[in-house]
């Protein structure tokens, strides 16, 4: 096996892989990419249902979750979502935006891949392997590493960890990073699957199972943090926006509250009822709110005894009692969908060790991680992925 030389190896060809490996080339820089996958850009090519939410109209530290958040302050602010639609637009890729500024291609996430490898391709400095599993990474005395791989053995000046974490594992998602972060001494944040569906284990699943495939605008809270966005019932549990993010907020054992019509004050609106509509029934008044299907599963949960009972003759207190379950309905997961189908892995390398300015590691000189394996997750709605081209930006000037 020959032993090809290199000023940069990058461990993963992901969003922010490819962009390193862009942004260094165009520096200079003669780069190896090397990706364990059969296909490259396998996450970025089944995101956002194939239309990739390659970023968001808003972005600030907030929607990110680390233990150190201020860390990812100096790379967003030193390449924004405005730099990587000036790139898509560049490239001519036309795009949408979505509630809560989410930004979609229109023709599909095949365009922002093709859009990264032209970007690699067009300094010719820039080497991409596929099917290439890294067997071990190994520090050597002249200030550089040597990879040994399935496909040969390689040597670089600098390093740069950007495999992701540990989500889908069938898009090539697996723990390498983490791996070699703790191989050169650093420390590492539980991870656990972020941005997945909850499941249930109690009645309540029976409830879900039932609902399947019905969706309300729901908001789901803890005392963490509250979402107010499309829940979606499932065979299994919750899934939908409002249920994907708040799980990166939740913990096994934990419960939260579903607020069913965050739009509409029941109380106020049950009260003007009782003396305008004195014999109507609620779930008649509920059902041009949600869907009947899910006002029936919740009349059985929380008002069975007056369903039949015309809203002028149940008392205030009942109304009341009613009202606040719909606006704080309690729920107890039994845990989530897991890595199978979690959008990010949250925790990961602790950025205490990391240079916030450089992405490189403060223990070993030359070693560079951006993007999923990091102890950085963003919220849903292009967050990660802005992470990742903003990570592998900041590093980029670097390696």
């Amino acid at each position: 096996m020959s032993t090809n030389q290199y000023d940069v190896i990058v461990l993963g060809a992901g969003a922010s892989g490819l962009m390193l490996a862009a942004k260094a080339a165009a520096r200079g820089r003669k780069v190896l990419v090397v990706e364990k996958a059969n296909k490259i850009g396998k996450k970025i090519l089944m995101s956002g249902g194939g239309k990739c939410n390659f970023t968001n109209l808003d972005v600030e530290p907030e929607h990110f979750i680390s233990h150190n958040p201020h860390f990812v302050i100096s790379a967003l602010t030193r390449y924004t979502n405005w730099d990587f639609i000036g790139l898509v637009c560049e490239y001519g890729i036309a795009y949408e935006e979505r509630k809560h500024g989410q930004l979609f291609t229109l023709n599909g996430s095949k365009e922002i891949l093709a859009m990264l490898l032209n970007e690699c391709e067009k300094t010719g400095l820039v080497d991409i392997k596929s099917s290439c599993e890294v067997k071990s990474v190994t520090s050597i005395e002249d200030n550089g590493f040597q990879i040994n791989t399935t496909q040969g053995n390689f040597k670089a000046e600098s390093v740069v960890v950007a495999s992701g974490g540990l989500s889908i594992p069938t898009l090539g998602g697996s723990g390498i990073g983490y791996d070699i972060a703790k191989q050169f001494g650093h420390h590492l944040h539980a991870t656990r699957a972020g941005l997945v569906p909850f499941t249930f284990s109690d009645q309540f699943k029976e409830v879900t199972t039932r609902l399947s495939g019905n969706a309300v605008e729901a908001t789901l809270s803890n005392e963490l943090n509250a979402f107010t966005e499309a829940l979606l019932f499932t065979h299994r549990g919750l899934s939908g926006p409002s249920s994907l993010q708040l799980s990166n907020y939740w913990d096994v054992g934990q419960s939260f509250k579903i607020n069913f019509l965050p739009t509409l004050d029941l109380h106020e609106f049950f009260k003007s009822k009782k003396h305008s509509q004195v014999k109507v029934l609620l779930r008649t008044l509920l059902i041009e709110h949600l869907p009947k299907s899910v006002v029936l599963e919740l009349q059985t949960l929380i008002w069975l005894d007056v369903a039949e009972t015309a809203i002028g003759n149940i008392s205030d207190d009942k109304l009341e009692f009613i009202a606040n379950r719909l606006h704080a309905f309690e729920v107890k997961p039994s845990g989530t969908e897991g890595y199978r189908t979690a959008e990010v892995t949250l925790g990961g390398v602790d950025t205490t060790e990391v240079s916030s300015k450089t992405m490189e590691s403060k223990k070993q000189k030359g070693l560079f991680f951006i993007g999923e394996v990091l102890d950085v997750s963003g919220h849903l709605g292009g967050y990660n992925f802005q992470w990742s081209w903003a990570s592998a930006h900041a590093a980029s000037q670097y390696v």
